[in-house]
């Protein structure tokens, strides 16, 4: 196993502390949208989170929110195990699309988040190697993004996101684009890797299939307004593979979460 590869917590996710929290997250938008209303949420250590929720209902701008990358109109983003004085937090966001460089190798896109901390390419070598490896592109390190498939080229997205050894990965509707065969590939792998470094995970998503496949907790939440209605474990063991998929606990808890996702869909205020 190599280097990369961290203890997996002996503390299941709900003994656990949150490692992040949503208090009262509110976000309008310059136009007057109210994407987020009064959210709080509390993301505990070595969760796999699944925010579900219809189309516009604000789960991108929850998971931007926590990121940084914007901020919330009123309430506040906490994260309670970091120490008071740390400058940036230990996360890595993969979006919807790619977003690779076309014209530097995959190689050069996985290296760009060290390169921008100072790390040269020789210093950055074996954990951009190690990076591909994890997502099985090492044979297509001076490869460019042209010559690989759609699967390829979010798999160097992934790589790119874990290269920096985050504690928290957030997945924005990574797999969308995606057929179906490739998506249900990336979602076994995604789901070995949160396994094996016993990563937190927050996912974006609007596929119930997807959702409750991947998730041990799914977050629904409202139409427009967005803010959570129903917080549903998924009490199922993991690993999970086709059999799991093909199970009739499988498709009891896609019964429940699909007519709680139909439920927030009537509960916004507008559809």
């Amino acid at each position: 196993m190599t280097a990369m590869v961290e203890k997996k917590m002996q503390e299941t996710p709900a003994q656990s502390a949150p490692i992040i929290s949503l208090k009262g997250v509110s976000k309008t938008f310059s136009n007057g949208t109210v994407a987020l209303n009064n959210m709080s949420l509390d993301i505990r250590q070595g969760e796999f989170v699944s925010l579900l929720g219809p189309s516009g209902c604000g789960k991108s701008t929850a998971l931007r929110i926590v990121t940084n990358l914007t901020g919330p109109t009123s309430g506040k983003v906490e994260w309670p195990q970091e120490r008071a004085n740390q400058k940036e937090h230990e996360l890595s966001f993969v979006f919807q699309e790619p977003t690779l460089m076309p014209w530097a190798t995959v190689f050069a896109n996985v290296w760009l988040p060290l390169r921008l901390k100072g790390l040269s390419r020789k210093d950055a070598e074996d954990r951009v190697m190690e990076a591909l490896q994890m997502v099985g592109l090492d044979q297509f390190a001076k490869s460019y993004p042209r010559e690989l498939s759609g699967g390829m080229k979010m798999r160097v997205s992934i790589a790119r996101a874990l290269v920096t050894k985050p504690k928290v990965l957030l997945m924005d509707e990574p797999f969308a684009a995606l057929d179906e065969i490739t998506r249900f590939k990336l979602n076994n792998d995604i789901l070995n890797l949160w396994e094996t470094f016993g990563w937190t995970v927050i996912f974006v998503t609007h596929s119930v299939f997807e959702s409750v496949y991947l998730s041990n907790r799914i977050v629904v939440m409202a139409a427009r307004p967005g803010r959570v209605v129903n917080d549903m474990p998924i009490d199922a063991p993991y690993p999970r593979d086709e059999s799991f998929r093909t199970s009739s606990v499988y498709a009891g808890f896609c019964r429940d979460v699909s007519g709680a996702l139909h439920a927030a869909m009537g509960s916004g205020e507008e559809h």
